[in-house]
Order: C-alpha cells, then structure tokens, then sequence
C-alpha cells in the first residue's frame, strides 16, 4: 500500500514542474546514453571494419526496427491503458492489461526472430546489396534474430517501470546497458577483431541482461503491477493496439522511409552517399531519442491524469514538455553547425576527405530538420498519452513517411544529392504545422470533456 500512495502522490499531486523534471531528466539521459549503443556500433565498425560494414548496417537497420515495431505498438498502447486505470485506482485491471501484453510481446518476439534468421538473405537481395555488403548485412541481422525474445521486451519493460515511478531504475538500467555495449564493442570490434556480427552481439548481450534486470522488480513484487493470470476481452484487446497504432505505424514508416532514402542515394551517389547517410543516422539517432525520450517519459502522467481527469494538470505538464524539445533541438542544430566535422569524423576510417567532406555537408543541411522536428515527435506523444490515437498515428506516420516520400520525389530532382539531405526539413516544417493544427482540435476536446478543476 506504500507503494501505491507514493505512486499516486507522485502522478496526481505533486507539482507539476517538480514531476516534469523528475520525469523527463532521468528519461533523457536515460535514452541519450542509450542510444550511445548504436553510436557505439557506427564508430567501432567504422573504424576498424570499415565504410561497407557501416553501409551493410545502415542497410539492414530499418528491417530491425521493424522487427521492433509490433512489440512497441503494445508496449505503448499497454502503457497508456495501464495508466488511464492507475488514474481510475483500478489495479487490478492495470494488472492483467500488465500480465496479458507481456505474454503476447514474448509470443511475437519468437516469431519475429525466426523469420529474421531464416528470410534475412533474401530481404538483403531485395534491398539491392550485392557482395561483401551483403554477406555483412546478414551477418548482422542474424545476431538480432537470434536474440529477439529478450530484446522485444526491454524496451516494453522499461516503459512499465516508468509507469510504476521507477524512473531512476530505469535511467540507471539503460546508463549500464549502454556502458556495457561500449566496453564489448570495444573488446569484440576493436581488440578481437570479430568482424561486423561481434558488434550486433554487443549489443545483444547488453540489450538481454537489460531485459533481465528490467524485469526483477515485477517479479520481486511490491510495485503499482503485478503478474496476474489474465485473458482480455476482444475489444480491450483492439483499444490497446490502437493505442499504440501510432507507434508502429511511426517505426514502420520511418523504417520504410530510411529504406526510399538509401535507394535515392544509392542512385545519386552510391555506397559512398550511403555510408554518408549512415553517418547522419548514428547521430540523429542520439538526438531524437532525447526527443522521444521527453515525449514517452511523460506519458504515464498525462495518461494517469486523463484517467483521473485532472484536465489542469495535463496542460501543464505539456506545456512543459513542448517548450524543452524546442530548446534542446534548436540547440542541437547549432551544435552540429559548429563541430560537424569533428563529429563525422569519429565515424570514418583516416584517409578519406570525400567521404568525410560528403558527411559534415549532410549532417549539417539535415540538421535543419531539429528546427521543426520536435513539434510532431512531443505532440504525438501527447496525443497517444491522452487517448487520441488517430491524432498521433496520421501526424507520425505524416511525418516519418508521406512529407519525405513527397520531399523525395521532388528535391532530389530539383537540387540532386542536396535535395536528399533536405528532404527531411521540408517535411518536418510540413509536419509541425499538421501539429499546431491538431493540438488546436485536442485541447478544445479536453476542455469540452474534462471538467476544469476547483
């Protein structure tokens, strides 16, 4: 019962600035760091493997992102139920949504990495990789088969102590994960020598003791959730996936997207264009996971106070939340501005200027994207938090895939490679104002269904 008072002081009294930093801090640093994995990844085989392993990674990552996008779909749309009945004090039911979406995220996890083990050489084929690229990108992307049941549920897992208020757990679970990924990367790429799949399993290992240190509280018992035996009626079952409908459709998208990109390049500019994209991608990896990182962190208090419909509270908080991300991207974009070459330049092997010059351009004409970016990425958290989901799935899936499919087919004929790496600020621009336009319609919506508070 202790635990449950302080959860519920914790989400439903305490100020609302007080809640945000002790939400959204640990969160960003927690998805800052862990994104350093995957930076970790580009440096080590950069370095010491080389730009065709960095070009076969870059190639294959979209399809494992995929692979993660119907565990995130109920992860997320699991959180937000969970949440709305913490709000309602329902426990038991926030219990048995808890216990029915981890069994399924496991029973998906099982079938996703055998067809990843099994389908990966032909995938490879149809994206166009021939040779050595092709055998590393296979190389890669069956390490992550073989791992998948205790990768699909981390980050599942790290949404449900969130939701409990464990966000210092959580935030020093990922900082050791990542940590750990870094000091294998280093032992396994840049000491043994083990070739690209050392990296993936890098990676792995860390990823699957993250899960395993994720899921100890639950077990251990004490907390807001619990395992329960639960069987969840059909319509429960279809509210939760289109909660998190946003969320895979957004992965999906973004994954497809990367795909078009690297196929335009490909065109345009070769290997050497999408090793320079592969560059772009480890370090705007860092900056929109800071970025979904506030977004998601705030969720299970937006969510709870939908729940308890503390309509007061939800505007705070967001205000909060939109106001940070415009800081920390504007801020990004300077800093990439600034330091573009030093940055680029821990990615590629001494030796070649083309490759390094073709990558600080890119990084700098993409970085305008941070300038717009932020405003789809925090609204469509907000909007999934307060249980619209056809608001955050039309502004995700607009954003991470038709505006760039409609930038692709335009400014790459107009402005040749350029128009690639503009593309995604044409279409972030577009997407913020999708936002500023659906925000206008969901907070009339609250204000007509929630009561304003005394």
């Amino acid at each position: 019962m202790d635990t449950i008072r302080e959860h519920e002081q914790m989400f439903g009294q305490m100020a609302p600035t007080k809640l945000f930093f002790k939400c959204v801090l640990p969160s960003m640093v927690s998805m800052g760091v862990t994104s350093l994995y995957t930076i970790a990844d580009g440096i080590f085989v950069g370095q010491f493997i080389g730009a065709s392993a960095l070009a076969a990674i870059n190639l294959v990552m979209p399809l494992i992102m995929i692979s993660f996008a119907v565990s995130d779909m109920i992860a997320v749309g699991s959180s937000v139920q969970i949440s709305i009945q913490l709000g309602r004090r329902d426990y038991r039911e926030a219990s048995r949504i808890f216990s029915f979406s981890c069994v399924m995220i496991e029973v998906i996890s099982v079938i996703v990495g055998l067809l990843g083990y099994f389908l990966s050489p032909g995938l490879v084929r149809l994206l166009g990789a021939e040779g050595q690229v092709a055998s590393q990108a296979v190389e890669y992307m069956r390490m992550y088969a073989l791992f998948a049941p205790l990768l699909l549920c981390f980050f599942a897992l790290d949404n449900y102590l969130r939701i409990c208020g464990k966000v210092r757990y959580s935030m020093w679970m990922n900082v050791l994960v990542s940590l750990g990924n870094i000091l294998l990367d280093a032992l396994f790429v840049g000491v043994l020598g083990w070739g690209v799949a050392s990296a993936a399993l890098a990676s792995c290992l860390c990823i699957a003791a993250g899960s395993l240190v994720s899921v100890w509280p639950f077990v251990k018992g004490g907390q807001p959730l619990r395992f329960v035996r639960a069987v969840l009626r059909p319509r429960k079952v279809l509210n939760l996936f289109a909660n998190g409908s946003s969320e895979f459709f957004a992965n999906i998208s973004s994954s497809v997207c990367a795909m078009l990109f690297n196929g335009a390049l490909l065109a345009l500019g070769g290997y050497q264009a999408v090793a320079a994209f592969s560059v772009v991608m480890y370090i705007d990896s860092i900056v929109k996971s800071i970025l979904l990182g506030m977004g998601d962190s705030m969720q299970p208090a937006l969510s709870y106070n939908y729940g308890a419909r503390n309509r007061g509270r939800i505007f705070a908080l967001e205000g909060r939340v939109q106001l940070l991300g415009a800081a920390v991207s504007v801020g990004t974009m300077a800093l990439m501005w600034a330091f573009g070459q030093p940055l680029a330049s821990l990615f590629i092997e001494p030796g070649q200027p083309e490759l390094l010059a073709l990558s600080v351009w890119a990084l700098r004409l993409f970085s305008l994207s941070y300038l717009f970016s932020w405003c789809g990425i925090v609204s469509s958290s907000f909007f999934t938090a307060i249980d619209r989901p056809s608001f955050a799935m039309v502004l995700a899936i607009g954003q991470a895939l038709v505006l760039p499919g409609i930038g692709l087919l335009i400014l790459p004929r107009l402005l040749g490679l350029d128009g690639v790496w503009l593309t995604m600020p044409a279409a972030c621009a577009a997407a913020a104002v999708c936002a500023g336009v659906l925000m206008v319609f969901a907070v009339r919506e609250l204000r007509r269904k929630l009561p304003k508070e005394a």
